[in-house]
């Protein structure tokens, strides 16, 4: 599996990033990201994924870009610990990566939380299956 980051990895759904937002997503944190991850379905790869950095905690916009691409860089390395547990478990999920800290934080510290937060992603899904409301609903009729 390359370590790319191909753009239809990217969450850019109003409808789903809404959902995600409104109350109907699971979240923890793992400073200095907060992570919230929603199943959906029919999108082109198992797992896609948003970056936010607050304006409020950095006004430029050099710093936010470059906590995102971090980010982004950290999730492109460590992937491969999520998508082969999401390709046997057939699921898609969406998830969002939120940052909270105030403070810059290194590549490294980022590269090592985001190994923790996808651990943590594939126990949930291993121990509590992702399942999507509408594939539920379509099963029982």
């Amino acid at each position: 599996m390359p370590n790319t980051l191909h753009k239809a990895e990217r969450l850019c759904r109003k409808k789903i990033i809404g959902e995600m937002f409104s109350g109907k997503a699971r979240s923890f944190a793992c400073f200095p990201l907060r992570v919230v991850y929603l199943p959906v379905t029919e999108q082109p790869y198992n797992a896609t994924i948003l970056v936010s950095v607050s304006k409020r905690r950095f006004k430029r916009a050099v710093k936010r870009n470059r906590i995102k691409r971090q980010v982004r860089e950290a999730y492109r390395l460590n992937k491969q610990l999520l998508l082969p547990l999401l390709e046997q478990e057939k699921l898609q999920v969406a998830v969002a990566f939120i940052y909270l800290s105030d403070q810059l934080a290194s590549s490294s510290h980022i590269n090592n939380q985001m190994k923790r937060i996808l651990h943590r992603l594939a126990e949930t899904i291993t121990s509590n299956p992702l399942r999507d409301n509408k594939t539920e609903e379509s099963q029982e009729s």
